[in-house]
């Protein structure tokens, strides 16, 4: 029985797995059981940031991992406090919290500006707007967020206290705070507005800045927190260490994971000076929240991408390979739009364009010629590379990309 089939036969079948094994990995390259080597555009989805095997981050757990690896959180550690206070330094928070994933930090935000207004003695102010396609995970809390129905099938009742409402709208957002300001006693009020600077699984779609700030001035004038979830824009995804700092809007609460522990499990929950108030002894936890060898690991990663010379190479990066995605799309009518920030980036096509063509079909055809992509919501290419991507990989993709859509153009039928 080979990999694939063990893996099929002994675990639970909820993914759409490629049939392909990974052995090794190196920078931006991976390596399968065959030795062919692929150039990797997905990073593990957003979560190897600097690359397979990075030294500096492999010797940070090799050491770490020969002197302790864990002890719970009822005792102190060295990696755990110096990864918590450089987090501090560098964003808007006072404190935060170490979890062990992206929606467990989400659970952790939830759970927070609820307690928050409790513990102000606002027992009713509850519910939390949310966008209509966002994505904010998969435990009942976080798929009860996720504006997707998709995501959420199955799983009936849906948690309760939560609204969607269209992202970038800015008057589908004060209509609903509108009808929260004039409710009767009895009807709960809106704690929280919780968003993802760029909504990635809803299709790699950038907030509009002024949107953006109009949301925080809102957020201030009627007494609502404003939750981030940087899970896949945050630890220089998008140019900057956080993307709240592109946009000059900082919230009151920003989660963060994937990239943070460059493929271990972490994931943290800021909190400003305000809004840390509502947790207090007792009341959130976590078993392996924050290990001596995720922290340990973690904190190289920020000390490297927090670099003000690697952010500005993810920005030059990231404008040149927009360009050339822009260049394909002079030249393919089926291509409808390129949008995305730093190394987040989306290509939406036209499928009514492509001969029967599909984004998962262009995905597939990639993998045969060496190169791992990502498609969403069906007519989306997602770009997410390692941060240390090279121009030269950039340029060996855009060429894949180029004889790929030709060959759409001219209606060869792809398999």
């Amino acid at each position: 029985m080979n990999i694939i089939e063990k893996t099929d036969e002994n675990i639970i079948n909820t993914y759409a797995r490629v049939q392909k094994v990974f052995v090794s990995g190196k920078g931006s390259t991976l390596k399968d059981e065959h030795g062919r080597t692929y150039i990797d555009f997905l990073a593990g989805i957003a979560v190897c940031s600097l690359g397979h095997c990075h030294a500096s981050i492999t010797k940070a757990v090799s050491d770490q991992a020969s002197k302790l690896v864990h002890v719970s959180n009822l005792f102190y550690t060295q990696p755990q406090a110096e990864l918590a206070l450089m987090l501090i330094e560098k964003s808007f928070a006072s404190k935060l919290f170490f979890a062990n994933s992206g929606a467990e930090a989400n659970e952790a935000a939830i759970k927070l500006a609820r307690r928050y207004f409790k513990v102000k003695g606002e027992k009713n102010k509850f519910r939390i707007i949310t966008m209509e396609q966002s994505f904010h995970g998969r435990t009942m809390a976080t798929l009860s967020a996720t504006g997707q129905n998709k995501i959420k099938q199955g799983f009936d009742p849906i948690l309760d206290g939560f609204i969607h409402v269209r992202f970038n709208d800015i008057k589908s957002l004060k209509k609903c705070m509108d009808k929260n300001r004039d409710r009767d006693a009895e009807t709960p009020g809106i704690c929280a507005v919780m968003l993802e600077p760029v909504q990635g699984e809803g299709g790699v779609i950038p907030a509009d800045p002024v949107y953006l700030k109009e949301v925080r001035k809102l957020c201030d004038d009627n007494d609502i927190l404003l939750i981030f979830d940087e899970i896949q824009t945050g630890m220089g995804r998008c140019g900057t260490l956080f993307a709240y700092e592109t946009y000059g809007v900082e919230p009151d609460i920003m989660t963060l994971a994937k990239a943070l522990g460059n493929g271990l499990p972490i994931g943290a929950m800021l909190a400003s000076k305000k809004t840390e108030q509502g947790f207090d002894f007792g009341s959130h936890g976590s078993t392996f929240g924050g290990t001596p060898l995720v922290t340990a690991a973690a904190l190289e990663v920020v000390k490297i991408i927090s670099n003000p010379s690697f952010l500005k190479e993810c920005r030059r990066k990231g404008s040149y390979f927009i360009s050339q995605l822009f260049k394909l799309k002079e030249k393919y009518e089926f291509i409808r739009d390129i949008r995305g920030m730093g190394l987040l980036i989306g290509l939406e096509i036209d499928l009514s364009l492509t001969h029967d063509t599909n984004a998962g079909d262009i995905v597939l055809l990639c993998l045969e010629k060496g190169f791992i992509i990502n498609a969403i919501q069906g007519n989306i290419l997602r770009f997410a590379p390692p941060l240390v991507i090279e121009k030269q990989e950039i340029d060996k993709l855009i060429d894949c990309l180029d004889h790929i859509f030709n060959g759409i153009t001219h209606g060869e039928k792809q398999p």
